[in-house]
């Protein structure tokens, strides 16, 4: 069908500004997709406002809300097919997806870390913790990666990295805002990537 629309949920669990430059994209770039939910383990956030302003259902899904994780997975699941979901971004979200999730939506979820995984992955490297064990291993580049999510933490196959060049004088928070910079550029180009198979 000619007019078929990929339908999209944005998992967040802060600001959300990678879900802002998402969907901005699918505007500016005229892309086969839409936000059709926008999921967060927390009640209020950016991610939450934003998307209420901009006619983007929203959930607030936490596991606390239920006694046991299946419980919880059931209804992430039912959810998701609620909203007809067909991909699943991950754009700040801080908690593991449950694995019926992830199996679910294999190769159909994609996370975006603020490194150049393999390196600097895995659990407790989020946020600025990234950037100072980057600038603290001496590295002399970092960068953004979108990878298939899979049931370890950052460990899915690698769709699109883009380098960032680490700075003489760099602050963890002055390399945060570079790769930022980078991350909003690169989740749109492997949005688009997935859907129509190129990139910018």
């Amino acid at each position: 069908m000619a007019n078929h629309k990929t339908k999209l949920a944005a998992f967040c669990s802060g600001s959300g500004t990678n879900f802002q430059a998402l969907f901005h994209a699918i505007n500016e770039r005229d892309l086969p997709a839409e936000f059709t939910l926008c999921l967060s383990n927390r009640s209020e956030c950016g991610a939450i406002t934003f998307a209420r302003a901009n006619g983007v259902p929203t959930l607030h899904l936490s596991e606390k809300q239920y006694d046991t994780s299946d419980e919880f997975a059931a209804a992430m699941l039912e959810a998701l097919e609620e909203h007809q979901v067909d991909i699943i971004l991950l754009a700040g979200y801080l908690r593991m997806v449950p694995r019926k999730v992830v199996d679910a939506y294999s190769m159909k979820m994609l996370n975006i870390h603020p490194a150049l995984l393999p390196k600097f992955g895995g659990p407790g490297m989020y946020g600025i913790a990234v950037h100072k064990a980057v600038l603290e291993a001496g590295e002399k580049e970092t960068g953004a990666t979108i990878h298939y999510v899979d049931a370890e933490y950052d460990k899915g196959p690698l769709l699109l990295q883009r380098a960032v060049p680490v700075k003489p004088g760099d602050t963890p928070e002055r390399l945060a805002e570079r790769v930022l910079a980078c991350e909003h550029q690169l989740y749109p180009d492997a949005l688009e990537k997935l859907l129509i198979g190129s990139t910018r």
